[in-house]
């Protein structure tokens, strides 16, 4: 971890670091905030020796003792309940589902895509929650971090993440080519899903900040949120199953393979429609969509952008060359959804995102 700069010749460098932070220690309601604050801001283990310090807690803990307490001006509230996250959540899925669906229906022509993708292009402004405090759009306090699309929603990193995710969920299946049935179905159960990587994202966050709370040091902090992640994308993946086997089985039954019945019911109907390479280009597009979300309600929007961006151009490039399907997610979306898994570990389980 580098270390900010520090005048070297300074006689108290802790009163340094506390005019640099002022407003970050005014505001902490307890040193493990500090901590991560200073954290953001680029000062590590080398910052705290030239303190006199042992590490960068032990450093925040006599900020929070020199500089008085000054309580941030009020500010929305979030919610205790899962009634604004599952309106939320209900909000996402009908966001991205009805279009998909419409655009389904009537088929994979530019004149149906183009209005189809407007709700999708807004969904990631229109589920975010409010920006913390009153303060104007993306000015920041000395450590702070942005939070999800802060001051107004309709900011082009919310629109960047809106048009990646349109771009996914529209124009694989109006590729020409393959089993469209199948891959309608399959896009279809994903974007339901939009609204478990809502409510998924929104759990993930709220139990951040409470083993912040908890917490006694960084280091404790994130012992605490390790499994948090693999654990969060699990359950997502897992609601993603359910609802990619309940469209199989539904395509089963209104659209048939042609050819003699195997037998078996339903539910071996269901199970044989796709195979282990659509199944697991299913998981890529699952961890397309949940982990620009994730970014995103941890108060990184540019790389939520990014990364949805990037999904959906690592997909539709293999596409256009003549790639199938399963080739062009496993290959070109399976890198970047990789490249976006191993950011999202290195940052998540900072204590920054969680303030």
């Amino acid at each position: 971890m580098s270390a900010g700069p520090l005048p070297g010749g300074s006689a108290d460098p802790v009163r340094e670091v506390m005019a640099e932070h002022r407003e970050l220690c005014e505001r902490a309601v307890d040193p493990l905030e500090i901590a991560a604050g200073l954290e953001e801001a680029g000062l590590g283990q080398d910052a705290a020796a030239r303190c006199r310090h042992a590490d960068l807690f032990s450093l925040a803990e006599e900020l929070y003792a020199r500089v008085p307490r000054r309580p941030p001006p009020p500010g929305p509230v979030e919610p205790r309940s899962g009634g604004a996250a599952a309106r939320a959540a209900l909000t996402a899925a009908a966001l991205a589902a009805l279009p998909c669906a419409g655009a389904a229906a009537l088929g994979p022509r530019w004149p149906v895509l183009l209005p189809a993708a407007v709700p999708l292009v807004l969904l990631p402004a229109l589920t975010a929650p409010p920006p913390d405090g009153p303060g104007p759009p993306g000015v920041l306090g000395p450590g702070s971090v942005p939070r999800p699309y802060p001051g107004s929603r309709l900011r082009p990193t919310a629109l960047g993440h809106g048009l990646g995710l349109a771009a996914l969920l529209l124009l694989p299946p109006a590729v020409p080519g393959g089993d469209r049935p199948l891959a309608v179905a399959l896009v279809l159960a994903a974007a339901v899903s939009a609204g478990s990587a809502e409510r998924t994202a929104r759990w993930y966050r709220r139990l951040g900040r409470g083993h912040l709370g908890a917490a006694g040091t960084l280091a404790e902090f994130r012992a605490r949120m390790r499994p948090v992640l693999p654990v969060a994308l699990a359950l997502h993946l897992a609601v993603l199953g359910v609802l990619s086997f309940a469209a199989l089985a539904v395509l089963a039954v209104v659209a048939p393979r042609p050819g003699p019945g195997h037998g078996g019911g339903l539910l071996h109907l269901a199970a044989e429609r796709a195979g282990p390479a659509q199944w697991a280009a299913q998981g890529v597009l699952g961890l397309l969509v949940v982990l620009p979300v994730l970014l995103a309600r941890c108060g990184r929007p540019t790389a939520a952008a990014a990364g949805a961006s990037a999904g959906a151009a690592a997909v539709l490039g293999p596409l256009a060359l003549g790639r199938s399907a399963p080739e062009a997610w496993l290959l070109g979306g399976g890198t970047v959804a990789a490249a976006l898994l191993a950011y999202a570990g290195a940052v998540l389980g900072r204590a920054g995102s969680h303030r």
